[in-house]
């Protein structure tokens, strides 16, 4: 089944941006700026979306689990749930996290996250059982997609595998996940409704929330450079980005060298466009340096967790409250989005309730 359940390990690496906080930076996937966005209005439950090895007050001890894991760790209607699942979705979870899964919370997160594994079996059975059946041409666009965060085809296919998957069955993952997801926007899209009071009454409870901070439009190149390169590798880095920042003093166009030369797959093909971000979005070192800039300046070479970057500032706005007209879709999208995953977890709790599931550790 990990193959099955790799479509959303995909979807979650490649959502993440290289210059983002608390965010890994890992070389097939990451990269500032580039995002692949999750299945919105009704995706499947998935690991991380609650707080990893949080539990409420007087909770019950969660049940340990074994050091050394079974081959098979569940089974759902008779379908194994194999250990090579939950090794994926964990190691998706720490790469985010660019940490381990603390010991103390071991137990803790398998447990959360094999049950959200568990969960999307159920919805994969039932919307087999409902004979949903993705479009070709829909699971052709998300395939594009996904390719479209790599530089080049190679690079796509060096990433499938290293991760032990192939292409056909990245096309069946991603059918999978989008007859799950038709198959939940029709049970669910139903029964999400949100008033004009209910949003209203959001805003005003919660006004500190709409503050715009200050913001700036910027675009970079990137020279990428693992943290734990030795010496000579960064000092190659260093040198590759020293060059270019001498080509734009000297009058090359920004947009060209970074589609020549950067190593972001995400904003390269766009001339390292990054798009407006807030003060404190990006890591601190790329975040100084960016808010440091009036509009038409570029920085010198800077230096973060991901490798060299140079940064130009094309616009900067500065912080503003919000007013309700402006964020009322955005409040009606977040009170929906609650209700959906509510309306979600109760569907999935009926499909465990009427099914069979065997939980083995």
């Amino acid at each position: 089944m990990i193959n099955r359940f790799a479509v959303l390990i995909f979807v979650t690496l490649l959502a993440a941006a290289g210059c983002q906080k608390n965010q890994k930076a890992d070389a097939s996937t990451a990269s500032p700026a580039s995002a692949v966005q999750p299945p919105a209005a009704t995706t499947a439950p998935q690991p991380g979306s609650s707080a990893p090895g949080s539990a409420a007050p007087g909770a019950p001890a969660v049940k340990p689990v074994p050091a050394q894991l079974p081959e098979i760790l569940a089974r759902v209607n008779g379908e194994d749930v194999k250990k090579a699942e939950l090794d994926m979705a964990v190691k998706t979870l720490e790469d985010r996290a660019r940490s381990a899964v603390p010991p103390e919370q071991r137990d803790a997160v398998y447990r959360q996250v094999l049950d959200r594994i568990i969960g999307f079996h159920l919805l994969v059975q039932e919307a087999r059982n409902r004979k949903i059946v993705a479009p070709p041409w829909e699971v052709d666009g998300q395939i594009d997609q996904i390719k479209k965060q790599f530089p080049t085809e190679d690079a796509f296919k060096q990433m499938l595998q290293s991760r032990g998957v192939t292409l056909e069955r990245l096309r069946a993952d991603t059918a999978e996940t989008i007859s799950v997801n038709e198959m939940l926007k029709a049970e669910l899209e139903p029964k999400v409704k949100v008033s004009d009071a209910e949003t209203k009454t959001f805003y005003d409870q919660n006004k500190a929330r709409f503050r715009q901070e200050d913001s700036v439009h910027a675009s970079h190149i990137l020279i990428r450079v693992e943290e734990q390169a030795d010496v000579a590798t960064r000092a190659k880095g260093k040198a590759q980005a020293d060059d270019l920042l001498k080509q734009l003093k000297k009058g090359a166009a920004f947009a060209d060298l970074a589609k020549k030369y950067s190593q972001d797959p995400g904003s390269a093909p766009n001339g390292g466009d990054l798009g407006f971000f807030n003060r404190g979005q990006m890591v601190p070192a790329f975040d100084q340096a960016a808010f440091a800039l009036q509009p038409g300046q570029t920085s010198a070479v800077v230096v973060t967790p991901f490798g060299y970057h140079i940064i130009r500032v094309s616009e900067a706005k500065p912080g503003r409250d919000l007013g309700y007209d402006e964020v009322k879709a955005q409040i009606e999208d977040h009170l929906k989005q609650q209700i959906r995953d509510q309306k979600s977890q109760e569907f999935v709790d009926q499909l465990k309730a009427k099914g069979k599931v065997q939980i083995l550790i």
